[in-house]
């Protein structure tokens, strides 16, 4: 076999074939799995085509394990899945397909191995192995998918404009291959992109996002967002976004590229952290600079208020591209809105007060909006970076401090609104916000001590001015 395979993987193999001899059909490794062991990359989803009834064929491969492992089959696709240990197996039946102008589903009937190759997206997916006896290891490569492989060029089997207008969703493949494997899109293939961007209308939300998000996590992201801005992609289903794009002069006087910039802020978020929401914060941090931007005269620009702005759009745009719309959208808005503030408190006068609020408005996520603001330090002045990190660091270790001493992280007051309505017998009502918000705010501000017998003292006080006395 041309590829460098386990013990484990060679006798699944070979447990294929014998069971396709069996059935007298011809089977083939194809697609991802060759791809990347030919990489040298770690890979647990095997596709097998074969030329006959994919289905029959995983039942019956099934059928030799004991005990027998669960066949999911979808009779409309003629593909089967089944996992065995730590493989993903789908079988499908070779096949060719044909597409309508308004649809990415295609008309699918039966084929060659050829003919399946012929219609997958990249020369370098369409790569098969034999798992035939006759031929056992053979490779098959019609398209010169090898020498693709080896120049690292992603170029389509058959005319670009075809194979994309066809399924438009292999536009965001070619550039999430591109940016995860390091690959080149071949020029023909990049223009075609540009010319059936609008294509890409025709795919759900659902799916655009699943690519979006792969190039989000990618170990470089900036390579996918700079190739998705440039082919025209981006715009079609994220403009909010490219509207941070270009730079503005008046008076001699111009703003940074707020585009490349979040790129390299993602770019520096991915160096520390794998999490998928803070990357998705880095993305957002500013987004409202474009609607905040206005032209000061004597001072330059200005994007006052793009953190709250930003935090109101982050439900809108996580609706618009199908993103998760509870917990992970709040924690990527909380970012949004508060990833201004460890920055402003590198300042020599901050109080203690200012650093409690910040803990306890962060709470949990402290961490992650530390590093979202380290990330967002991108001068190309070397100096300025130093200091502004030698600051934070600063920064870092009052807050520390003062979390120790006042416990602020994840605090709630000594006296909640029950306590309040049980001190005072009220109901529900606009007085108990009143004198919750007033003992809340009167420990961050330090005016109060952390406890019962302060926060009992000053809520007396402050109901009195209310007209409200305590139950004897």
């Amino acid at each position: 076999m041309d590829i460098s395979c386990t013990k484990e993987e060679v006798k699944l193999f070979e447990r294929i074939t014998d069971v396709a001899d069996r059935l007298n059909i011809s089977c083939y490794l194809v697609g991802g799995f060759v791809r990347d062991k030919l990489l040298g990359r770690e890979v647990k989803d095997i596709d097998i085509v074969c030329t006959g009834d994919g289905i029959a064929l995983a039942q019956a491969v099934a059928a030799t394990f004991s005990p027998s492992p669960t066949v999911n089959f979808f009779k409309n696709f003629g593909t089967a899945q089944l996992r065995l240990k730590d493989f993903d197996i789908e079988f499908v039946g070779a096949r060719k397909e044909s597409y309508s102008n308004h649809s990415r589903k295609p008309e699918v009937t039966t084929g060659t191995i050829q003919d399946d190759q012929a219609r997958r997206d990249f020369t370098v997916n369409a790569l098969a192995i034999s798992l035939s006896k006759s031929d056992y290891g053979k490779l098959v490569d019609p398209f010169n998918g090898i020498a693709d492989l080896g120049n690292k060029i992603l170029r389509t089997p058959l005319d670009p404009d075809i194979t994309f207008s066809d399924d438009p969703l292999r536009m965001m493949r070619a550039i999430r291959f591109s940016t995860q494997l390091g690959f080149s899109i071949e020029e023909s293939a990049f223009e075609a992109i540009k010319r059936n961007k609008e294509r890409i209308k025709i795919v759900s939300g659902e799916r655009i996002t699943d690519e979006l998000n792969k190039i989000v996590m990618a170990k470089k992201p900036s390579v996918g967002f700079d190739l998705l801005y440039r082919s025209g992609l981006l715009k079609e289903f994220f403009p909010q976004m490219v509207e941070l794009a270009g730079v503005e002069i008046i008076e001699g006087k111009g703003h940074k590229d707020n585009f490349y910039h979040t790129l390299q802020v993602l770019d520096n978020v991915a160096t520390r952290s794998d999490n998928l929401w803070l990357r998705w914060a880095a993305i957002l941090h500013d987004i409202a600079k474009p609607v905040t931007k206005r032209f000061e005269e004597g001072h330059g620009w200005t994007f006052h208020g793009h953190e709250v702005v930003g935090e109101r759009m982050t439900p809108k745009i996580f609706r618009q591209l199908k993103l998760p719309l509870h917990e992970k959208m709040k924690y990527v808005a909380k970012l949004v809105s508060l990833h201004l503030r460890p920055i402003s408190l590198t300042k020599e006068d901050i109080t203690d007060s200012a650093m409690r609020r910040l803990l306890f408005d962060a709470g949990d996520d402290l961490e992650d909006l530390m590093i979202l603001c380290e990330s967002d330090i991108t001068s190309k002045n070397k100096v300025k970076v130093k200091r502004f990190l030698e600051n934070f660091e600063l920064v870092k270790q009052r807050l520390k401090i003062v979390e120790e001493n006042d416990r602020m992280r994840n605090w709630q007051p000594p006296i909640d609104g029950d306590e309040i309505m049980r001190i005072f017998n009220l109901t529900p009502s606009r007085d108990v916000g009143i004198l919750k918000t007033a003992v809340r705010e009167a420990i961050l501000d330090g005016v109060i001590p952390n406890n019962y017998e302060a926060a009992y003292e000053f809520i007396i006080k402050r109901a009195a001015e209310l007209g409200l006395k305590p139950i004897q």
